[in-house]
């Protein structure tokens, strides 16, 4: 059976979005930023399969003829993920932190065979994550949004039972610094428009 795709965004509201962001380019451009990487998620995943966006409160802020729409459960992202997964397995699971990451990449995670596979970051944390199989504790005393959370969300998979593999490695976009490397990228293979620069 093919995964499902389930990509997690929150509603582009400056101030409750990308606030690490925003603290270079301001709470506005960060969620304009936001906004555009949800956007160019929403229109690269359909081609994958079946696509759900999943929002933290509902918005008109996202086109959505070509995907389903639901509403995030409350808890801490473990929580969310794990209730997202659980009924729809196979499943992957996208942010929209990593809009420029390959289409190979992205069909990598389709075929992942582990019970669980995770896609990392440079950072410590993972761009996806794909799973056949999911257990109440697998998301269990990870510490998010830090350098350990790839790690600690493996070892909580493997604790729980869990068969663990590694998908391909990209970058995201958390940071002002951030935005310099998908410049970058984007000046090389394709262009985002209105993409703010760090200090404008």
């Amino acid at each position: 059976m093919r995964p499902v795709i389930l990509l997690f965004a929150k509603a582009p509201v400056p101030g409750r979005v990308k606030t690490r962001l925003a603290a270079g380019i301001g709470p506005q451009k960060a969620a304009d930023l936001h906004r555009l990487f949800v956007n160019t998620m929403l229109n690269r995943l359909p081609k994958f399969g079946e696509v759900e966006l999943h929002l933290d409160t509902l918005t008109d802020d996202f086109p959505s003829q070509n995907v389903s729409v639901a509403l995030q459960s409350a808890g801490n992202l473990g929580d969310r993920m794990l209730n997202a997964l659980t009924p729809r397995l196979p499943a992957l699971l996208l942010g929209s932190d990593s809009p420029t990451v390959p289409d190979p990449h992205i069909a990598a995670m389709m075929e992942a065979e582990a019970d669980v596979t995770l896609a990392p970051t440079d950072d410590g944390g993972y761009w996806a994550i794909a799973a056949r199989r999911t257990h109440p504790a697998m998301f269990a005393r990870v510490r998010w949004s830090t350098a350990d959370a790839l790690a600690d969300t493996a070892a909580a998979c493997r604790a729980a039972g869990l068969t663990v593999s590694l998908g391909p490695s990209w970058f995201d976009v958390d940071e002002p610094k951030d935005l310099g490397r998908i410049a970058e990228f984007l000046e090389q293979n394709g262009h985002f428009e209105h993409l703010p620069h760090h200090g404008t």
